[in-house]
């Protein structure tokens, strides 16, 4: 086996680790078959708004509710993400984020907003971009239980979710 050939081979397995390393998936949260939030969950809502991804200076958006939970659509074409407390703190850590802002909201109809979000734990979210995002998300879920907040153009850090 000649000099360059035995390079080769000892170089291989590095790039492989560093290809793998790569590939490495960040947390987004976990899949929710049975929908843990409970109505009464409702009544302790809020908008959270955190930085972006890269290249994502409308930042992102979640809903937490009483009881601890966070949920939202994290990528295209997926399913609605879980967390608990832990794994939000994880969400930020892993992916480089900061929390901006929490909007408190008001949601009449605990029951409406519950069954919407049973619903949308049922199918995959159509991501389009600002026109169908995860503000959109939120505040689908919230207006199902009777809330008016929203935010006009669907950008986190730069609009009010009110």
């Amino acid at each position: 086996m000649g000099r360059a050939t035995n390079s080769a081979m000892q170089a291989q397995p590095n790039s492989a680790l560093q290809a793998s390393a790569k590939n490495v998936q960040r947390y987004v949260g976990d899949v929710m078959l049975n929908c843990v939030v409970s109505p009464s969950a409702f009544t302790h809502c809020r908008a959270v708004i955190v930085s972006g991804d890269p290249g994502n200076p409308c930042g992102h958006s979640l809903l937490h509710t009483g009881g601890g939970w966070y949920v939202h659509v994290a990528c295209e074409n997926t399913v609605p993400r879980f967390m608990s407390e832990g794994g939000y703190k994880r969400y930020l850590r892993e992916n480089s984020m900061r929390e901006i802002r929490r909007w408190p909201i008001k949601v009449p109809d605990p029951h409406g907003a519950h069954r919407k979000l049973q619903e949308l734990l049922a199918r995959k979210w159509l991501w389009l971009g600002i026109p169908n995002n995860c503000v959109s998300f939120v505040k689908e879920v919230v207006r199902a239980g009777g809330s008016k907040a929203g935010m006009y153009f669907n950008c986190p850090s730069a609009d009010a979710f009110a």
